[in-house]
């Protein structure tokens, strides 16, 4: 990849952004109108929505230890190939998960916990119900012992039942079932044996206690989200803490999304509901239906709702999305912007796995397979690099010559450009359509859990993580741990060296000082690069040796021409 063409493509991607922005972005006085617009809206739906009965409840929670809490309430244990926990029963609340399939870190055999009971630091559950306006009934909540009938534990091929009745002849009833891997299905059911009409309204409520240990990575959200009428909503804990997000939607879903795993709720099909991403002294992301439903004597309310807690598998999600039918619900994996080249980039790569079995080598034909596309745009520009290479001595007498006529000196050298057939700016051309490649490919190695923990050959034990070893403990003969900032591996320094020897087959700048700039951009990008996931540095090392090889060929046909 030639380093000059690098700056000059970012230099001008800069520009464009900077013109877009001063000639055809929207002057202060219209963001200003739309900011207006869009708070009256909120405004609007959130007083549509007002006379919904709340969800607060007043709860002072003695903290445990995991253990404790969960030996605190009795429990329906529930379990398949995917998840084992349990389900309180004080609150009939889902608050005990963990993965079966994912280890917390690569040399351990400790299972990913997600979800806590809510008495526990990191507390982390989900609940579901209704709740009324009337003032004189009771309703469940998070205090409510239920009861189980029938089946004790809950597995993919038996589902269970609870149940609680109040004081006024009302029943409520939750039929629970898991599939084989991260769905439940609750059926709520109310019946009404009074004499008298009650109205409910149907909710659905994740609560976490506090923030994640996230990555605070600006290409990555973590956090609450949620589609609401075809549109994606992400809001970041630090904001919700500030303000409350509130909004009314026909379809959707929403959640709480960690990079590699999701806790989400689907409302009921067809009913308006509103969604709430709040903190209270902890942070709750809810819905609750707008309209109530009316039971009037000897009737019976059912109404059903699906929570997906589920690791951010790909094939997982979408199957879901599909299957269910959830409106845009492969969206809880970050593919980014670049959605419509991050996600095929991972099919690519995932057919190349299930080819070769090992995602590092997946990763380097995918890195043919790129070369290949875009041979003949590079072939175009290494041979007008090659060409400028080969008019150097030409210009450099031209630039002797008219060292006093600046004006003179651009137009001979257009007229040499012109007349050899040279473009000074084709080699801009090829990096600007590889930087798009090489950040979906960065996005993909990120957040991906497919990349979670997948090895290579030696010592890369993790594609997704840096490249552990380091130059200055000579790659681990000196028995010294440095520091993380010089954590430098072998792989990065590869890169480097590849790039040092590309720059020799470019043509050298006329000014010295460009020279010596030149001449230190390998080592910066190898800094730079070296935290980076090793997946993305063995691509861009091998990117860098095909580049090698192909820019090599052109211009020794070119010179062998010219002699």
């Amino acid at each position: 990849m030639d380093t000059k063409n690098v700056i000059a493509a970012i230099s001008l991607s800069a520009a464009v952004i900077i013109i877009y922005a001063l000639f055809f972005g929207p002057s202060p006085e219209e963001i200003k109108q739309n900011q207006l617009r869009q708070n009256q809206l909120k405004q609007e739906q959130v007083q549509k929505s007002s006379d919904t009965p709340s969800l607060d409840q007043n709860e002072n929670f003695t903290k445990f230890t995991r253990k404790e809490a969960l030996a605190k309430n009795e429990r329906v244990l529930f379990e398949n190939n995917s998840v084992i926990g349990s389900i309180s029963l004080k609150g009939a609340t889902i608050d005990d998960l963990t993965f079966k399939e994912y280890n917390v870190e690569l040399n351990s055999d400790k299972k990913v916990v997600l979800l806590n009971p809510r008495n526990v630091a990191d507390g982390y559950l989900i609940e579901s119900g209704f709740v009324t306006t009337n003032k004189n009934i009771d309703i469940p909540d998070s205090k409510t012992v239920w009861k189980v009938q029938g089946n004790k534990k809950l597995t993919n091929k038996n589902p269970i039942k609870l149940i609680w009745s109040n004081a006024q002849g009302i029943t409520f009833e939750k039929y629970i079932s898991l599939d084989d891997q991260f769905l439940f299905t609750i059926k709520q059911k109310i019946l009404n044996s009074s004499d008298k009409t009650y109205n409910f309204y149907s909710y659905g409520q994740i609560i976490r206690n506090k923030i994640p240990q996230i990555s605070n990575f600006y290409i990555l959200h973590e956090g609450p989200i949620a589609t609401l009428d075809d549109e994606l909503i992400e809001e970041d804990y630090d904001d919700i803490q500030e303000t409350k997000f509130s909004r009314t939607a026909q379809k959707g879903w929403l959640g709480i999304g960690d990079k590699f795993w999701i806790s989400s709720i689907i409302p009921p099909r067809g009913k308006e509901f509103k969604t709430t991403f709040d903190y209270k002294n902890k942070f709750r992301a809810n819905f609750i239906s707008v309209e109530a439903t009316e039971a009037g004597p000897n009737d019976t309310i059912e109404e059903e709702i699906q929570i997906i807690v589920a690791a951010k598998s790909v094939n997982v999600i979408d199957g879901y999305a599909e299957n269910l039918r959830i409106d845009k619900f492969d969206l809880v994996i970050d593919w980014g912007v670049m959605y419509f080249l991050t996600k095929p980039l991972f099919f690519a790569i995932d057919y190349f796995f299930k080819l070769c079995g090992n995602y590092g080598i997946a990763i380097i034909l995918i890195t043919v397979c790129i070369r290949l596309l875009f041979f003949p745009l590079a072939s175009f520009s290494f041979r007008s690099m090659g060409k400028m290479k080969l008019l150097q001595p030409e210009m450099a007498r031209l630039k002797e010559l008219h060292k006093d006529d600046k004006m003179k000196l651009q137009q001979e050298m257009m007229a040499l450009y012109k007349r050899e057939k040279v473009n000074p700016m084709s080699g801009c051309l090829p990096i600007l359509v590889q930087i798009p490649v090489f950040f979906a490919l960065y996005k993909v190695l990120f957040v991906t859990i497919e990349m979670r923990h997948q090895p290579f050959y030696g010592w890369i034990k993790d594609l997704s993580d840096k490249d552990p070893t380091t130059v200055f403990n000579l790659f681990g003969l000196i028995p010294w741990d440095p520091p993380s900032f010089l954590i430098i591996g072998a792989w990065p320094i590869a890169m480097g060296v590849s790039m040092w020897i590309q720059q020799k087959l470019n043509p050298k700048p006329p000014d010295p000082v460009q020279q010596k700039i030149f001449a230190f951009f390998p080592i910066f990008l190898t800094v730079i690069l070296a935290p980076f996931p090793s997946g993305l540095v063995i691509y861009w090392t091998f990117n860098n040796l095909l580049t090698l090889l192909q820019q090599w060929f052109i211009q020794r046909k070119m010179t062998v021409k010219t002699t």
